[in-house]
């Protein structure tokens, strides 16, 4: 997914340093689901495990708060994600929080866009670790699962037909390129771009 221009790391430190409403740091919630740079730095920056989602990514992740281990996920590797931090939860030996972030596009202007395949991304994520008994969702995370439970056998359709799909079309892509990062749980990998904390303690304030 092309990165929004205001997803960099001052943005995120900018963020951060501001005043962000305690509502929206979803912090009672253990799966927590937030946008882009700003949503990281409500929901992010207390986690054991940041997900950041992003179904057709060709841009690597941004630097993200806290000091938490981050996780890529997408549509093809969402249930070995959750497998992964419920052996980090085991690890930790408590409840792990986690923080799922959703990349979304860019608008002409560098604004962020919504995006629906990493809505449908994020609540296959949200899914899989239901599935996993990790299933104390904030309202925002529940209604991305629910999005995407109520879509899944369209989801390889709704990946193409996308804007993004279709932003790809329009630069020489075919449908056939597309299609394969819609294929739920075609991968058992994950790919870990920052590691757990190894002792186990909380994040710091």
């Amino acid at each position: 997914m092309t990165q929004p221009a205001s997803l960099d790391s001052d943005t995120i430190r900018s963020a951060i340093d501001g005043a962000v409403p305690a509502a929206h740091r979803q912090a009672k919630y253990q799966v927590r689901f937030d946008w882009s740079a700003e949503g990281a730095a409500a929901v992010a920056a207390d986690a054991d495990v940041v997900v950041w989602v992003d179904a057709l990514a060709d841009a690597p992740a941004p630097e993200l708060p806290g000091d938490g281990a981050v996780l890529a996920a997408g549509l093809t590797d969402a249930s070995a994600v959750a497998r992964w931090i419920l052996a980090e939860q085991v690890r930790l030996g408590r409840r792990a929080m986690i923080a799922l972030v959703a990349a979304g596009g860019a608008t002409p202007s560098g604004a962020t866009r919504f995006a629906v395949e990493d809505l449908l991304a994020a609540g296959a994520v949200v899914d899989a670790l239901a599935s996993v008994g990790i299933d104390y969702s904030s309202p925002e995370a529940a209604a991305a699962c629910a999005a995407f439970t109520g879509l899944r056998g369209a989801v390889a359709h709704l990946l193409t037909a996308s804007v993004s799909g279709q932003e790809r079309v329009a630069a020489g892509a075919v449908p056939a390129d597309i299609a394969p990062a819609g294929r739920l749980d075609a991968s058992d990998a994950v790919t870990v771009l920052r590691a757990p904390r190894q002792n186990g303690a909380p994040a710091a304030e």
